[in-house]
């Protein structure tokens, strides 16, 4: 069975490069093996999604910049098959985007998307991340970057025993 990374975003701007937390969530088989969260100091002051995440200049300014953050963390994707996230488009334009701009190479791992695999798996829609959740009674604290990383290894472990059955 492939090991895979669930990944999550929370940004503080429109700007793809302005991620400012990461949960990262490994699975091994079918068990959730490691987990991380950090909060990560953006480019810019300015955060125009704190009512979304909660998180503010004050929260980050102390932390590390993302490259900083991305050396700590990026041994979890050690042997990985690939990543996993809810709307991957976005979190590989981010992670691409912060990794040009901390001068890393991004991951040369495939994503796959967890939007794509509730909808072909369950037919559920819409398929925002709350509504997956629900019909798949996981729990999520939505924009909590470790809550929606989990959420998201939990529905590729979900499409992995549905696949089974079927």
């Amino acid at each position: 069975m492939p090991s895979f990374v669930a990944i999550d975003f929370e940004t503080a701007d429109r700007q793809r490069d302005s991620a400012c937390a990461v949960g990262l969530v490994r699975v091994d088989g079918a068990r959730i093996t490691a987990r991380q969260h950090r909060l990560i100091r953006p480019p810019r002051r300015e955060f125009e999604f704190t009512y979304i995440h909660g998180i503010d200049w004050k929260a980050v300014r102390d932390q590390p910049v993302f490259g900083d953050v991305w050396r700590d963390v990026a041994p979890l994707l050690d042997g990985a098959d690939f990543l996993a996230a809810h709307n991957a488009p976005f979190d590989r334009s981010v992670l691409r985007a912060c990794c040009e701009g901390a001068g890393l190479a991004p991951p040369a791992i495939d994503f796959q998307c967890t939007v794509r695999l509730a909808r072909e798996r369950w037919d559920i829609r819409p398929t925002t991340l709350p509504d997956v959740c629900r019909h798949l009674r996981i729990p999520l604290q939505h924009h909590d970057a470790l809550s929606d990383a989990e959420a998201c290894a939990r529905i590729v472990l979900a499409g992995r025993r549905a696949r089974r059955r079927s």
